[in-house]
């Protein structure tokens, strides 16, 4: 894992593969880098250099308790720095929930920058009802009931990982950080703009792999549906699962591959296809 600092705080990366085609992956909310390996080595070992990145507060990178250091925007201009820090002209940039909506953001502000977008379970406006349902009672958990929730992570903490789905690690790591800092980002995303507004998102012209998933209310295949409407070079990657990639990846795998894939071949943005697989 390496390091480099964006104003003033230190953020964690890891590089998988080698090669001048370039992907970033993103994880979901109060995850770390860790969920998005698996998919990553797959990419790699098909000539891609891959970079698993954790946004403040994620992960191995600092976790300030300031609500206000955590934003969309700043998450973005976080991935950008990533960029400028490698020195990358341009690169494919993708996430899940969280990671999706950032690089929603990074189009917004750097759109010269992209080469392509991964977005796995956009968070828009069909999913309002139930992130309130759900970040509701996680906030005041977090906030209010930090000290028990510090036990509960301190407990979480303790047990081993070893040989353990990757789908119960990462539940295990998420309950084991220290619950102020996630608070913070809790607060920060649900005070803040949670993604660029349609009329921003419908002049973003980066090709745009979106990946939607059935029967998840805080991550509705409408939200993947609609923005796949709106973008004007998308084509919608119809999951099985909220799980599908990660307990059986291959299908998905393969298809994310060979976006990836076009996008380094094609000298320019394509026509747009938008199509439900």
């Amino acid at each position: 894992m390496a390091y480099f600092f964006h104003d003033g705080q230190r953020l964690a990366y890891t590089v998988h593969g080698e090669g001048t085609r370039t992907t970033v992956l993103l994880p979901g909310l109060l995850l770390s880098q860790k969920m998005q390996i698996p998919l990553a080595r797959q990419l790699a070992r098909r000539g891609n250099r891959v970079i698993t990145f954790d946004p403040l507060g994620h992960g191995a990178s600092d976790r300030p308790r300031d609500m206000w250091r955590y934003s969309m925007p700043a998450f973005a201009a976080q991935t950008v720095g990533l960029l400028d820090h490698l020195e990358l002209d341009q690169a494919i940039v993708g996430g899940t929930s969280l990671g999706a909506n950032i690089t929603l953001e990074v189009a917004a502000v750097a759109p010269e920058r992209l080469r392509g977008m991964i977005i796995e379970m956009p968070v828009l406006d069909n999913a309002i009802p139930a992130c309130a349902a759900f970040f509701t009672p996680l906030l005041f958990a977090l906030t209010f009931g930090e000290p028990v929730m510090a036990r509960i992570a301190r407990f979480a903490g303790r047990l081993h990982r070893r040989r353990l789905p990757l789908l119960l690690e990462l539940a295990l790591d998420s309950i084991a950080q220290d619950p102020g800092p996630s608070g913070a980002v809790v607060q920060g995303i649900i005070f803040g703009r949670t993604a660029p507004h349609r009329s921003e998102r419908r002049k973003f012209e980066a090709p745009a792999l979106i990946i939607g998933h059935p029967r998840d209310p805080v991550h509705p295949f409408s939200d993947a549906d609609m923005l796949a409407g709106e973008l004007p070079n998308a084509h919608l990657l119809r999951a099985n699962s909220i799980i599908e990639l990660r307990t059986h990846p291959a299908r998905l795998t393969a298809r994310i591959a060979d976006f990836v894939d076009d996008c380094w071949s094609s000298a320019e943005v394509e026509p747009a296809r938008r199509a439900v697989s």
